[in-house]
């Protein structure tokens, strides 16, 4: 990286909504250390693979996309009588791998009840988040699929603003699968046509159509 974090901070400032701006050469330290400066900013995404530092600006259409998961697990969940722990874009990195991102969304389910109440994660000693959710409408330049199977991350649910698909790790590549491994009842296109609903409509009637669909097929 050839310039200063505080110069860096005002780029980042300056970017407008819905736009990428890729690093190349930055260490470890750096990344960590504008990690540091950056505590809960909800408007940057940050994803650094072994030295490539890509950073995102979200915008409304992102934000009210992805609003539209968490209702949505939560009756899923609810419903099969399973426990959720949400930790939404948490920073999640592995210093042995020199990786590390900010899911748009992230939920521990088969180990909820392990994590509820945990304020800290260290993926050295803790597992990764079951289940992560990106909304990657602006295609970013860095493909991050390498960097959760580097943290062992089991299913990905990746939405481009158009299409919802849902990816299982297999090894240490993700494989596109039809239904999710975490929820076996509960194919991606299904998924996709409430959260079309939720877009067009709104959050409840879309979370009161999809409880009658589980409970129609649980």
């Amino acid at each position: 990286m050839h310039v200063q974090t505080s110069s860096l901070l005002e780029i980042m400032e300056a970017l407008p909504d819905s736009s990428t701006l890729l690093l190349h050469e930055v260490s470890w330290a750096e990344y960590e250390d504008l990690l540091a400066l950056l505590p809960d900013n909800p408007r940057f995404r940050l994803s650094y693979d072994r030295g490539i530092l890509q950073i995102m600006t979200l915008s409304p259409r992102h934000e009210r996309l992805k609003s539209l998961f968490i209702p949505l697990l939560t009756v899923l969940t609810e419903e099969l009588n399973l426990n959720l722990v949400g930790l939404g874009s948490t920073t999640f990195k592995l210093a042995e791998a020199a990786r590390g991102l900010e899911p748009d969304d992230c939920y521990y389910i088969q180990q909820a009840e392990r994590m509820a109440g945990r304020d800290s994660i260290d993926l050295a000693t803790d597992p990764p988040p079951d289940l992560v959710v990106e909304v990657d409408i602006t295609h970013p330049s860095l493909d991050k699929f390498p960097i959760y199977a580097s943290l062992k991350v089991p299913e990905v649910w990746r939405h481009d603003g158009a299409i919802l698909q849902f990816f299982r790790l297999s090894g240490e590549r993700y494989t596109p699968t039809p239904e999710s491994g975490l929820f076996p009842l509960l194919p991606a296109a299904v998924l996709a046509g409430f959260v079309q609903q939720g877009q067009e409509h709104g959050i409840i009637p879309m979370i009161r159509a999809f409880r009658d669909w589980v409970r129609a097929h649980r």
